[in-house]
């Protein structure tokens, strides 16, 4: 698969106001092949572990999300939308997630919304992301 982009096409959105940090208002996807949605991905390690830091539990959670698109042949390119939950106490780290979350698309550009929470599903969690991926194969 060839991951220069072209089968994904930022939507800038003549008139609108610039996106309010790095993503994109809207991504069309012509012609996907496969699609992958994934469940919102918690910050557990293989061993079943959860650290306790905002920034180490982001990057548990990406890198569970490059594993699984690894699986279907995909790559962050192949991304056209994130979904990332936070919770609200967290908030003053939103840098720290949306950081995190730069780095690991490598400048790729995809629709990015991300919502604070009061609290996920167990009390450790800080972070959950979900993403949907897109590739012409």
């Amino acid at each position: 698969m060839n991951h220069d982009g072209a089968m994904h096409r930022v939507i800038r959105g003549d008139g609108l106001a610039p996106p309010a940090a790095r993503y994109a208002h809207a991504v069309v996807s012509t012609g996907p092949g496969r699609l992958v949605h994934t469940s919102g991905i918690v910050p557990i390690t293989p061993d079943g572990t959860v650290p306790s830091d905002l920034t180490d539990q982001a990057d548990v959670v990406w890198s569970s999300i490059l594993a699984l698109l690894a699986e279907a042949d995909m790559a962050p390119p192949d991304i056209v939308a994130v979904t990332t939950y936070v919770r609200v106490d967290h908030l003053q780290r939103l840098g720290d997630v949306m950081a995190a979350r730069d780095r690991y698309l490598d400048g790729h550009l995809a629709a990015s919304t991300l919502v604070t929470v009061p609290s996920l599903a167990r009390p450790e969690w800080l972070i959950e992301i979900a993403v949907v991926a897109a590739t012409a194969t």
